[in-house]
Parts: C-alpha cells; sequence; structure tokens
C-alpha cells in the first residue's frame, strides 16, 4: 500500500495540529502556540505542513536569518531581519508513521530550492534529538565550536548538550 504524501503551504487553522505534533516529537523542546503562530505570519513561504493520507503528520518552520546567530527557543522574533543572510530552519518535525516516506528529503529540496531561489548562499540550523546524521546526509555540516561566538554556543546548550549549529552552502 502507498502512503498519500502531500506538503501543502501551512494555515492559520492548521496550527493546532503543528503544536500537537511538536509536543510528540519535541517533548523536550516546548514552544508556545504564539511561536509556531508568529513564523507562519511573518514568513508563510518557509512554513508547511505534511499530510500523509490526508492527515497532518510533519510541519517545517523555516525563515530568512542571520548567520551564526540564533532565535531563542521558544521566543518570538518580532519581524524577518532586514539583513538576514542565511535561510534558517527552524523546525523539521515528523511523526513516525511520515519516517521513512520520503516526505522529509522532499521538503528539505523545497526549502533548498526556495532559499536558492531568494538569493541566499546558505541554509543554517541546530540539529538536536540526534538528527545530525539526517542533516549531514543532506549536506549540511556542523561548524566547529571553536569558530563559534561564546553566545551562540550558550544558546547551543540551551537546546541540549549534543545540539550542533550546521550549514550548507548553496
Amino acid at each position: 500500500m502507498s502512503n498519500s504524501i502531500h506538503w501543502r503551504p501551512l494555515t492559520p487553522p492548521d496550527l493546532p495540529a503543528v503544536e500537537a505534533i511538536a509536543e510528540i516529537v519535541h517533548p523536550d523542546f516546548p514552544e508556545d502556540g504564539a511561536v509556531f503562530a508568529e513564523r507562519q505570519k511573518l514568513y508563510g513561504e518557509g512554513t508547511r505542513l505534511l499530510e500523509l493520507d490526508g492527515v497532518p503528520s510533519g510541519y517545517v518552520l523555516s525563515h530568512p536569518w542571520r548567520f551564526k546567530e540564533l532565535p531563542a527557543l521558544n521566543a518570538l522574533l518580532g519581524a524577518v531581519p532586514a539583513d538576514a543572510d542565511t535561510y534558517y530552519i527552524h523546525d523539521l518535525a515528523l511523526l513516525n508513521k511520515a519516517r521513512g516516506t520520503g516526505a522529509a528529503a522532499m521538503i528539505v529540496g523545497e526549502i533548498q530550492r526556495h532559499a536558492r531561489a531568494s538569493g541566499f548562499a546558505t541554509m543554517s540550523l541546530v540539529a538536536v534529538n540526534g538528527s545530525l546524521p539526517f542533516w549531514h546526509k543532506h549536506g549540511f555540516r556542523a561548524l566547529r565550536p571553536d569558530t563559534l561566538d561564546p553566545a551562540l554556543i550558550a544558546k547551543l546548550y540551551s537546546y541540549e548538550p549534543a545540539a550542533r549549529f550546521m550549514v550548507k552552502s548553496l
């Protein structure tokens, strides 16, 4: 049996489903619903909902940002910076039933095309929950801690000690 996999633009009515998915996938990284709503409002082009057989099964939140700067976990952005110089993947979350379907690779490719078409030379993210191998497979590389500002290292540790700042050149 083949599953119907569909990524579509995230809309405000989808936000309760996004919050429910986040609670399951990222219980150690809770974020208020206002964070999801603001990301969708500020940069809707970077937010998508995954439907697996018509059921919400994942989401991605991404937006332009400043290289080697991280939005704090569970914090509002206020605005997308006018001087943004990297395309930041804030969160990619899939329920277990959506893993192994190719949905994650599909959206990473879509985000990469969008970032490149928008003129960004890099994409960046914070890898958590053991996701380093996944992101590495998609061309992201962890920056060595000795190349990072102490404030950035402190923010990474606010996620978890194993969190890594990763970058991909476009």
